[in-house]
């Protein structure tokens, strides 16, 4: 267990915030919010053996958070059984309660839906009843935990409640997640630079670069000696020396290796465009854990040829390289409530290439998202015989609207008692 004594920001803390799972995306806010508001006291958990902690994480936080008068906001995430900590705690059930939900259990895909535990959703939508806010990360988040409401609890044998979604849904707000965007513009290869440079039409000022959110000590503040080397395209005689319609196709993909990322349809997508003998490049990223899907290994030898990074990459600054090698980020999720990969990618330069589904078609526009494993192949197909479509392609997502700066007030109000 790692050190839970409280970090606190000034002397009369008067926000706590609590997390059961203190890694990924939910370590990342809580590191944001704790750096960037005034008077936080933070708890945490290691984020590990995540059904353990929806479960017991409440009852171990009520032994280990003291009483503190000067508390006025309590912010956990949907992993912590809210409704068990004020249970416990008398003394944190008067607080103004903050529900921020990274992720929902209702919809959350299970390979059967047999195996879907009823107590891990049962126990987000008790904690949306105690608490005072409940904050999404989009829309689709919201409206698809909300909407199937109804259904979930229709699996209780009898004595259902009732109306739960309408009790729940006026204490709902959208809040997105904050992306820290680094600046990457040392890290860009010429012809990113180019187009980052090139004038916008009014309201698409989009272009890559230094973003207020470069944290100190960041990436961006490296020496030289600490940053990457030359890259597979910019060494001598390599790749890099060939004009942009000769160059191949640079693929990204830079998702967890479960299978609720659908890798089955990528790589099935890239054996497809193989057997058509179009030229690529491959980047298969993020992160592994104990079960990963057989399909990796199996891609790996089919793609061999193909491939110039496979696996995680530890080193942000190593990650944030290669997305801004590349040309093309693609998606093939069936689950997804935000999205921070494709973000970041398209912070670097890369096209997107998404379902138009899930929360989607809420930040990409229609021509960047696919409706069937037919288009997405057409698409990438396409890219590959013409990769300067891809390269001097000016994306039209404003990701600045996703980072910290733009959604500070948002988040400082929400804590504010």
């Amino acid at each position: 267990m790692m050190d839970l004594s409280p970090v606190v920001q000034g002397s009369q803390p008067s926000v706590l915030l609590v997390e059961a799972f203190y890694g990924g995306s939910h370590k990342q806010l809580i590191d944001l919010l704790q750096q960037n508001v005034h008077g936080c006291s933070v708890y945490t958990l290691p984020a590990k053996k995540w059904h353990w902690r929806a479960r017991t994480a409440a009852l171990y936080f009520s032994h280990t958070i003291p009483t503190c008068p000067s508390y006025r906001v309590l912010f956990s995430s949907s992993v912590l059984n809210l409704c068990e900590l004020v249970a416990l705690r008398p003394d944190l059930a008067r607080l103004k309660k903050v529900l921020y939900f990274h992720e929902n259990q209702l919809v959350y895909p299970v390979r059967k839906d047999q195996d879907r535990d009823f107590q891990y959703g049962y126990n987000q939508v008790l904690s949306c009843l105690v608490a005072d806010v409940v904050v999404f990360n989009s829309v689709f988040n919201m409206d698809s935990f909300l909407s199937s409401i109804s259904p979930f609890m229709k699996k209780i044998p009898d004595h259902r409640p009732r109306d739960l979604d309408l009790l729940i849904r006026p204490k709902c707000v959208v809040l997105n997640y904050p992306v820290q965007f680094p600046d990457v513009s040392r890290l860009m290869p010429e012809h990113k630079l180019q187009r980052a440079a090139e004038p916008r039409p009014r309201g698409q000022d989009q272009r890559p670069g230094p973003t207020t959110d470069q944290r100190p000590g960041g990436e961006g503040d490296l020496p030289d000696r600490q940053r990457p080397g030359p890259t597979t395209d910019q060494r001598p005689g390599g790749e890099g020396d060939l004009p942009d319609r000769q160059r191949p196709l640079h693929i990204v993909w830079p998702h967890r290796w479960e299978h609720d990322k659908n890798p089955e349809l990528f790589f099935s997508t890239l054996i497809k465009l193989k057997e058509k003998q179009v030229d690529f490049r491959l980047s298969v990223l993020g992160e592994t854990f104990t079960d990963v899907p057989d399909v990796f290994a199996a891609a790996r030898q089919q793609l061999d040829s193909n491939v110039l990074h496979w696996g995680f990459l530890s080193r942000k600054e190593d990650y944030l390289q290669v997305l801004c090698e590349a040309d093309v980020v693609v998606s093939t999720a069936k689950h997804e409530f935000f999205g921070v990969a494709m973000l970041e990618a398209v912070h670097c330069g890369c096209f997107p290439l998404c379902p138009k589904a899930l929360v989607y078609p809420e930040i990409f526009p229609a021509e960047y998202l696919y409706s069937t494993p037919e288009q997405l192949c057409k698409r990438l197909l396409a890219f590959c015989r013409r990769p300067d479509t891809a390269r001097r392609h000016v994306v039209k997502v404003d990701t600045s609207s996703y980072s910290w700066s733009c959604l500070k007030e948002r988040f400082e109000a929400l804590l504010a008692a």
